[in-house]
């Protein structure tokens, strides 16, 4: 097992004590275990990319430690109010739609490359920034504003695009079409 691999687990044990910190109103510790787990994905990425440490294990753990972690905080984050529903189930239906994309096309027998995109990369780091925002402010005592709606309305807009680019993308290649870029995840 790589170092990056051992990284992306360790942010998979992130998920739950960040959950249960979000869930007791402990937003300091919800907060440094999310920051620690957005940094560990940049680490884990680094280390692949700089020591040639790229795995095929990898390339699947990382885009599901990356949604694991956001779609557990946004949900809590929903749940307690912190963010808004609609928001909550854009993102949580993007995510099932690529799963479930990807599901069906390997059960079908063709499989779906897992090469993520750039509307998907944006996506996740403002998804990123938006919860660190909204964990911060909770821990911190300090509100946002317009600013905070404004990353609201672009993490919404960016994951309707990306659903939208994935789902495009996933036609294309169950239909067949060549140069199909298919948008994996984040």
């Amino acid at each position: 097992m790589t170092i990056p691999n051992i990284i992306t687990l360790f942010r998979f044990l992130l998920v739950p004590l960040v959950v249960l910190s979000l869930l007791d109103g402990k937003w300091g510790w919800a907060f440094s275990g999310f920051l620690a787990a957005a940094v560990s994905d940049g680490l884990d990425g680094f280390i692949a990319r700089h020591f040639n440490q790229r795995s095929a294990l990898g390339a699947y753990l990382d885009p599901v430690a990356d949604k694991v972690l956001l779609v557990s905080v946004f949900v809590v984050l929903g749940y307690m109010g912190h963010l808004p529903l609609w928001l909550v189930i854009a993102v949580v239906s993007r995510d099932a739609l690529i799963v479930g994309g990807v599901i069906l096309s390997t059960v079908m027998g063709n499989p779906v490359p897992m090469k993520p995109i750039f509307v998907s990369k944006a996506n996740t780091t403002v998804q990123l920034i938006l919860a660190s925002l909204v964990l911060a402010s909770l821990a911190l005592h300090f509100s946002l504003g317009l600013f905070l709606q404004g990353f609201v309305y672009l993490s919404g807009l960016l994951t309707i695009a990306s659903g939208a680019a994935y789902l495009v993308s996933w036609i294309k290649h169950m239909g067949g079409y060549v140069d199909a870029s298919t948008a994996s995840d984040d």
